[in-house]
């Protein structure tokens, strides 16, 4: 099974989600989203797989969410992706995709249902 996780390893939520993929003995793909960055088209792709919208991942703790006024209800989803796209930070982690779907995986134990075959 194909799997990429969006990662921090600085986060132990995304640590934990980490360790339980590989203790399936599944090798994921590992994306340190905070070096590579995203790309609104991969955010718009990962979202309508997730059945999600940008609101829905936007990281307020620690990150400039508010102070770019993303928090306010008036932010489009196009200003959100933008900023995302921008600053890493802004993106809820850990994202986790595998061939059945994706999910944000918070809490961590929410990446059992995309293991499942």
């Amino acid at each position: 099974m194909t799997v990429t996780i969006f990662h921090n390893p600085a986060c132990g939520t995304s640590r934990n989600t980490l360790a339980m993929i590989r203790e399936t003995g599944t090798e994921p793909t590992v994306v340190e989203y905070l070096k590579t960055g995203w790309t609104v088209p991969q955010l718009t792709a990962l979202l309508a797989r997730m059945g999600k919208t940008p609101r829905d991942i936007l990281r307020v703790r620690g990150t400039p969410a508010a102070d770019l006024g993303l928090t306010d209800p008036s932010a489009t989803d196009a200003d959100i992706l933008k900023a995302m796209a921008a600053n890493p930070i802004l993106v809820e982690r850990p994202i986790v995709e595998t061939p059945t779907g994706a999910a944000l995986c918070r809490p961590a134990d929410t990446v059992h249902s995309l293991l499942q075959s």
